[in-house]
């Protein structure tokens, strides 16, 4: 296994790290940041995997979320994983919101993209491998969470792995890829027409389908933009309580959909997780 620290920085105590590793799941080299908190020779700690947005690269979430801090306090790693291979060979689009940048933490099944685009193995499967041997981690006590995309990765993620983490969040996640353009646009394009093959990428249809995940907990932004045009919290709300489950979803009067939302509420969510992790 090729695993290479790229850069090391002291922040807040801790350390902030960004590593490269050449991949199996998606054929190319892939890039993490790592954010190790103060801890002592020989321990092992938590961590939070942050899953990113629509563009986003590993530094967004490092760079824009102010989550070092927290972290540090609660000594809780936190892996900032890209969102989609990238690189020469690697098939991209020129729209925002498909291609390089824009993973959907799916396995894509249709051409060019099945090649590389295999973002929910690299996330659930291989990563995990890599951060386990490179870093400090105890994989027995493991959170997620995301913004946006990476909201709708870590909701799906979790839904499906029930057991594996301890807590999951999110910030302004897509809610129904089956239901709004972003998700049609994407699950089309690297699944294919059967809508059947997408429910397992929808947290929605995933619920509807007897998937259930404890300790969550949801953020939304009210003045958020794309609330009602792709986000759609509501259909959450509602197949939530149709499930009869127990999760915490808040709307936070008049945030926005940016990094600015996170940040306001990322140490409340390490907090969160650090006492579901500390068990």
């Amino acid at each position: 296994m090729s695993v290479e620290k790229l850069s090391s920085s002291l922040c807040h105590g801790g350390d902030q790290q960004v590593w490269r590793h050449d991949s199996r799941a998606t054929g190319t080299k892939m890039t993490f940041a790592a954010y190790i908190p103060e801890h002592e020779e020989g321990a092992k700690l938590p961590v939070l995997w942050f899953l990113a947005g629509l563009t986003c690269t590993h530094e967004n979430a490092m760079v824009k979320c102010e989550y070092k801090k927290a972290a540090n306090e609660h000594g809780v790693i936190v892996i900032c994983p890209d969102t989609s291979p990238r690189g020469e060979g690697v098939a991209d689009h020129e729209d925002y919101d498909f291609g390089q940048g824009a993973g959907f933490y799916v396995d894509a099944t249709q051409q060019p993209w099945q090649p590389h685009f295999r973002m929910r193995s690299y996330i659930e499967d291989e990563l995990p491998e890599v951060v386990a041997a490179a870093l400090p981690v105890d994989m027995d006590r493991q959170a997620i969470t995301g913004h946006s995309m990476g909201g709708h990765g870590a909701l799906t993620i979790g839904l499906r792995n029930p057991g594996r983490f301890r807590s999951t969040s999110a910030f302004a996640p897509i809610i129904s890829p089956l239901n709004c353009p972003w998700g049609e646009k994407a699950l089309t394009g690297y699944l294919g027409d059967d809508r059947q093959d997408w429910r397992e990428y929808d947290s929605v249809a995933l619920i509807e389908d007897g998937a259930r995940l404890q300790n969550v907990l949801v953020d939304q932004g009210s003045a958020d933009e794309w609330l009602e045009g792709q986000l759609k919290t509501h259909l959450l709300q509602d197949a939530v309580r149709d499930a009869g489950l127990d999760w915490d979803i808040r709307m936070q009067d008049g945030y926005d959909h940016s990094y600015f939302f996170v940040s306001t509420f990322v140490a409340e969510h390490i907090a969160w997780h650090a006492r579901h992790l500390k068990v």
